[in-house]
């Protein structure tokens, strides 16, 4: 009987934006101020639907929030009054200076404690009555550490062990950044208004978000004037898959160079090439050395074989290439970096720069008189670099602080290298000059495996010989790799070559994704993280 592939996740209805605490306040006063939507509408809406998630998903016991003050406190009275008038046992603890006839109740006598009253006794009561919790203590415009009074109450929450449902974000965390600089919130499920919040799906917050899910309430139509990050769904990298046309050949649908291996790390090189395969490219050259013809010949009978020791091969190679990926298993000896200097003043293909290709443009860039110019090469062609943390570190960009934002890290190389930049990480993210940053949503620790770095590597040059930009391509590419990961269903026993298997099924699935929550305003359902 054949294993049933896993359901396509996360479910996402059109374009999902992610969006900052201060994109998230603009979007907020457009709708209110400019379009006219009354705040109280929005809040409503909010309210009863985080009220329906909760519902479906908890739909047994007592319902417990926890309500601190503004708009995040409002939301989680509005749910509790809700779920009362729909028959459900309720109780609110109030963290924060809140009347206890707050307008927002509607005139419902719903069952309410003041947490300073409480004591150590009634804390553990209430909390122990609970069938589920809901989040209500702080919302997206909190910075900095929980005060003592809200940060006790995170404590108790996360102690309780009870399922917590957030509103909006987990308490505690930063909506921008994904910091938690203290006490935070750990989510069973975070129910989003309008968007999820960008630092929600970033390390550290994103492990303490649990089930994402985001629901529509009323905002206008988001784009990217309004959020400066995309959520890379399913549905949105299928639609950018190139197609063929039904005339065609292996040389109208992408030609790739792959550059890379030196003498003992031919698989580097060939993982590389498989993956830009599986791509739906049409023709894959190898150029390494000549100790890695037979290897690579043996294990990608498919591919061409290319002398990189052979200048005028390689520069041959280059002028009947649609694109270039240059770095797996390459070495930074002075021979790699000749071959490396080849590539970067030959035909100006769109680009794809790894490993140790990046390792060599980092002694350039710290001046030592080796090394490739990372911004010269983004100045001529479409270019992609794809470092891993420790890469990135080593080029030093200037103000770089990958330990505190690597958004931020990101955008800075993007804009100094003038290039796309592919961030390897939990999660992956791309930055690219003039462009929206991009959210990866397969990230998995199954992933932290030794050569998956050349199978994607591959498979972004294999898009971009077929015509995608870097742009583009990077997130497109993060996608199938991370979704074949999946459907390849091994766990941490993943390896890249399960990987390529799987690359196909990938490509060639479409969708909106699945979500067993059936309600028509669910715009966005993503799993915990694993």
């Amino acid at each position: 009987m054949a294993r049933p592939y896993p359901p396509l996740r996360p479910f996402a209805m059109g374009e999902v934006w992610a969006v900052t605490a201060a994109e998230a306040r603009a979007f907020d006063a457009e709708a209110i101020d400019r379009l006219g939507v009354p705040q109280r509408v929005l809040m409503e809406n909010a309210g009863r639907s985080a009220a329906t998630a909760l519902q479906r998903l908890f739909p047994r016991g007592q319902v417990v929030a926890i309500v601190g003050v503004g708009n995040n406190g409002g939301d989680a009275l509005v749910a509790l009054r809700t779920l009362q008038a729909w028959g459900r046992e309720v109780h609110a603890i109030l963290v924060a200076d809140r009347a206890p006839d707050d307008p927002l109740l509607h005139g419902w006598a719903v069952s309410l404690s003041v947490d300073r009253e409480l004591g150590e006794g009634g804390w553990r009561d209430v909390l122990g009555s609970a069938g589920v919790v809901v989040d209500g203590i702080l919302g997206t415009g909190a910075r900095g550490k929980a005060r003592e009074r809200q940060a006790d109450a995170i404590a108790r929450v996360n102690s309780s062990g009870r399922p917590v449902v957030a509103i909006d974000v987990p308490s505690g965390i930063d909506a921008s950044t994904g910091a938690t600089p203290g006490a935070a919130i750990r989510a069973d499920v975070t129910v989003s208004f309008g968007a999820p919040k960008l630092g929600a799906l970033l390390h550290p917050a994103r492990a303490l978000v649990g089930r994402h899910v985001v629901v529509e309430i009323g905002f206008p139509p988001m784009d990217s004037d309004s959020a400066a990050a995309r959520v890379i769904s399913p549905d949105w990298a299928r639609a950018r898959i190139p197609r063929r046309g039904t005339d065609t050949h292996k040389n109208k649908v992408g030609r790739v160079l792959i550059v890379g291996g030196q003498v003992g790390m031919a698989g580097a090189a060939i993982l590389c090439a498989r993956g830009a395969f599986r791509s739906g490219t049409g023709l894959v050259r190898v150029s390494s050395v000549p100790e890695n013809r037979e290897p690579i010949q043996s294990a990608v009978p498919e591919a061409m074989f290319v002398d990189a020791s052979d200048s005028a091969a390689l520069e041959e190679a280059i002028a009947a290439s649609d694109a270039i990926a240059a770095g797996p298993g390459l070495g930074t000896s002075e021979p790699a970096t000749a071959v490396l200097n080849t590539v970067a003043s030959a035909k100006a293909l769109p680009t794809v720069l790894d490993a140790d290709a990046l390792n060599i443009a980092a002694a350039g860039t710290v001046g030592d008189g080796g090394g490739l110019d990372l911004a010269a090469i983004g100045r001529s062609r479409p270019l992609l670099i794809t470092p891993h943390v420790g890469e990135m570190a080593r080029l030093q960009v200037d103000g770089l602080d990958l330990s505190e934002d690597r958004v931020a890290a990101a955008r800075a190389a993007a804009a100094r290298f003038e290039c796309t930049v592919l961030l390897k990480g939990a999660p992956s993210v791309v930055a690219a000059p003039r462009r929206p940053l991009s959210i990866d949503t397969q990230t998995s620790s199954d992933l932290a495996v030794a050569g998956m770095g050349d199978v994607l590597t591959g498979v972004c040059a294999g898009l971009m010989s077929q015509g995608l930009e870097p742009g583009i391509a990077a997130p497109v590419g993060l996608y199938l790799v991370g979704r074949a990961a999946r459907l390849a269903g091994r766990g941490a026993a993943l390896t890249p070559s399960d990987v390529i298997r799987w690359l196909g099924e990938a490509l060639t699935e479409g969708g909106v994704g699945e979500s067993d929550l059936p309600m028509p305003f669910i715009t966005f359902d993503a799993d915990p993280v694993d």
